[in-house]
């Protein structure tokens, strides 16, 4: 299938295309079933933009939708980047597009410090221009955020 191809770095995929689920499942967020069903989709309910590279290496997922912890915006629920663009450039595109779809809206993720090699949790989303803003009280994920007005082109 030919994809659409946006600004410079990302194409609009769709759930549940081979490539998404290949790259979703090395995400540290992804999720196995016990009995080893295969993941349909990788999504749920609310919007979404999936972005992906041209290339199949790197996996960018918006989702607004409403969050267990109250919190308000456009959630980057996976990004993955497995090629050589530097994650904080391939972020910064991803929310060119996230705030096309959404303009003006909270941009958010939570970071597992726990499931990450990085001794900088967060790192390129600071590099990005995003700011830390708290924890979550059960899993104690890092939040961070963006806001359009503070974003660093």
């Amino acid at each position: 299938m030919k994809k659409q191809i946006l600004p410079e770095l990302w194409a609009i995929a769709k759930d549940g295309e081979a490539a998404v689920k290949r790259l979703y499942s090395r995400h540290y967020s992804c999720r196995h079933y016990k009995d080893n069903r295969k993941t349909k989709k990788i999504v749920g309910p609310g919007e979404y933009l999936i972005l992906i590279t041209p290339q199949e290496n790197a996996l960018f997922v918006w989702r607004k939708f409403k969050s267990r912890d109250n919190q308000q915006g456009v959630n980057c629920a996976v990004f993955r980047n497995e090629g050589r663009i530097q994650s904080s450039l391939l972020i910064k595109e991803a929310m060119y597009l996230a705030w096309q779809k959404w303009p003006g809206e909270r941009l958010y993720t939570y970071v597992n410090s726990q499931k990450i090699k990085s001794t900088n949790p967060g790192y390129c989303f600071l590099q990005a221009g995003w700011k830390k803003c708290g924890m979550t009280k059960i899993h104690k994920l890092i939040i961070l955020e963006c806001y359009a007005d503070q974003r660093t082109d």
